[in-house]
């Protein structure tokens, strides 16, 4: 019997490369995002209704996400494993030169998006003994001039899915936290307002993951066996690693 995602954030970018990857492995798949168009191009290319549902909704509106869950087809209602993609950063100012509005976005999407959608869906995974896979980020561990508010939500994703294995033990649900470093795909141009020459500047000759790779993965986790967790996934492109730690020098 086919199995069924739901992926949130899937009009693009890791979202859509895994929505064709779970489908091409016979899964069912629950696309969701705020960009209709882009979601029923998907559903088109992958075979239409019968494979792919659609549901359009802001994830930081929470009464759209409710009509969205409610109106799933009965072939479409048991979510076997839920993957909690959306989420944005916007800006690379350091905090005292940020938009506020910006920082409520971030939080709005990346924490309270995502937090409200897993607990909406518990039952449901609860009830298939399903999974939880979670996009977190290297930004939840390791901090860098810009991240701020962005670091700040992700380093949230990977403690709440720790907390969610806590919670559901004794219930079958498995809970990754998925911890991606420089991957090239929309995201950045999301980052920096539409600014391309930053995007071309940022993974030039890097060499970056791509958001097939992410896909992948994320297909690995949810096929594994049901006695078995994987707690978190942290993956780099091999060019990317870390420097030494920034000395301010006073009068240098």
């Amino acid at each position: 019997m086919s199995k069924t995602v739901l992926i949130t954030g899937a009009s693009a970018g890791f979202g859509a490369a895994t929505a064709r990857r779970f489908v091409q492995g016979g899964w069912r798949a629950i696309v969701t995002a705020r960009r209709a168009e882009r979601l029923a191009d998907l559903q088109a290319e992958l075979g239409g209704p019968d494979k792919v549902h659609v549901a359009a909704f802001d994830m930081r509106d929470e009464a759209g996400m409710d009509a969205a869950i409610a109106a799933l087809p009965p072939a479409f209602a048991g979510v076997d494993c839920l993957i909690n993609n959306a989420g944005l950063a916007l800006g690379t100012a350091p905090a005292q030169n940020c938009d506020l509005a910006q920082w409520r976005q971030m939080i709005d999407t990346n924490v309270t998006g995502l937090a409200t959608i897993t607990h909406k869906l518990l039952k449901t995974l609860i009830a298939s003994r399903g999974a939880i896979i979670n996009l977190a980020s290297v930004a939840a561990t390791y901090p860098y001039p810009g991240g701020n508010v962005y670091g700040g939500t992700k380093a949230f994703v990977r403690q709440f899915s720790l907390g969610l294995r806590s919670d559901l033990a004794g219930t079958g649900v498995r809970v990754t936290s998925v911890e991606p470093g420089m991957c090239e795909s929309e995201f950045t141009l999301v980052r920096t307002g539409g600014d391309q020459a930053a995007y071309d500047r940022l993974y030039k000759g890097a060499n970056p993951l791509q958001p097939e790779d992410i896909a992948e993965t994320l297909w690995w986790i949810a096929n594994l066996p049901p006695h078995m967790n994987v707690n978190a996934v942290e993956m780099m492109p091999v060019s990317q690693s870390w420097q030494p730690f920034a000395v301010h020098r006073e009068g240098v």
